[in-house]
């Protein structure tokens, strides 16, 4: 059990924070071992064959399975709130060199990790390169579709605060953690110890491949961090729903998928992976939907998302029970 006492300036100092490093390095627990992620089991037997073609020795075996810790140093808590990726790995790459080798005492001896504590920075660059192929193959394609989950989950919680305080934020994380008085008190299979955040705050890090667990970030130099499962994570890999005929007939069954598909907000890249359409067919529909009043869209940090209109949601609704 890890329990974390907050004073008045760890409360002022906690935010949330989305990592797609994290979801890259969370995800490999996944591929490796998918019999234990349910959840995520259609996006696993999707990217293994990919991933079959990559060598990416370097990450997969700095994550071990059943994982009880991984290296600090492979996923250092993000600074800002929705860093790129490329960002995340400026910070991998320079890790001191001592503290690479700390962190590789917590995982088995393979090649690849002697090569990297015999060669730090040419091993980090290697490292670097792995995340980045494995992110290109089995999280890119994905990435709109997730992060639209992980900055709901954060708006939603956002809205906890608003209405019950700290206690409602922080109680409300996961079935694992539990606020108490000053402290908040995570229930951790192999983590038995006490910490003071002294005024470092604590970061929050929505995850979706983190599910079914928490995993918890403490020691220096690293913000203390909390990864969580979001909510709605069972959604993220639901199948569309069934495109109505009677739609089909009267905007084309190419627009009618579309506005199927469109359950919650998409890019334009999801829906062309979703559907199978090409980028410029889907961007072209949606222009038309748009004009007809039947899509919205809005900015949601880099990606513009499209989303059903009530009236659209009119037509679907009568179209399913014609």
């Amino acid at each position: 059990m890890l329990e974390l006492t907050f004073t008045a300036a760890d409360l002022a100092r906690t935010r949330f924070a989305v990592s797609p490093l994290w979801e890259v390095v969370a995800g490999v627990r996944v591929v490796k071992d998918p019999a234990a992620h349910p959840v995520h089991r259609r996006w696993a037997e999707e990217v293994r064959p990919r991933l079959a073609r990559l060598d990416w020795a370097p990450l997969a075996d700095l994550v071990p399975v059943p994982t009880r810790v991984i290296p600090g140093f492979v996923c250092p808590p993000p600074a800002t709130s929705v860093p790129d990726l490329s960002v995340e790995l400026a910070a991998v790459r320079a890790t001191p060199a001592e503290r690479v080798r700390r962190g590789l005492s917590v995982v088995p001896r393979t090649p690849a990790t002697d090569a990297l504590a015999a060669d730090p920075a040419r091993g980090l660059a290697r490292l670097a390169e792995a995340i980045e192929a494995y992110w290109e193959v089995a999280l890119a394609p994905y990435w709109p579709r997730v992060l639209r989950l992980l900055e709901e989950d954060v708006l939603r919680r956002a809205r906890r605060f608003a209405e019950g305080g700290v206690r409602e934020l922080l109680g409300g994380l996961d079935p694992a953690v539990r606020w108490d008085d000053e402290t908040l008190v995570v229930a951790h299979r192999h983590v038995r110890r006490s910490s003071r955040l002294r005024g470092r705050g604590l970061l929050l890090v929505p995850s979706a491949f983190v599910w079914p667990r928490v995993f918890s970030v403490v020691d220096p130099p690293y913000q203390p961090a909390l990864r969580y499962p979001p909510d709605g994570v069972a959604t993220l890999w639901e199948a569309a729903a069934p495109v109505p005929d009677a739609l089909a007939a009267v905007v084309g069954r190419s627009r009618a998928r579309l506005l199927a598909e469109l359950t919650s907000p998409a890019s334009t890249q999801e829906l062309t992976r979703r559907t199978g359409l090409s980028a410029g067919a889907v961007s072209q529909h949606l222009t038309t939907l748009r004009a007809a009043g039947l899509v919205a869209s809005f900015r949601a940090g880099r990606f513009v998302l499209y989303r059903r209109t009530s009236a659209a949601e009119a037509l679907l609704t009568a179209s399913a029970t014609a």
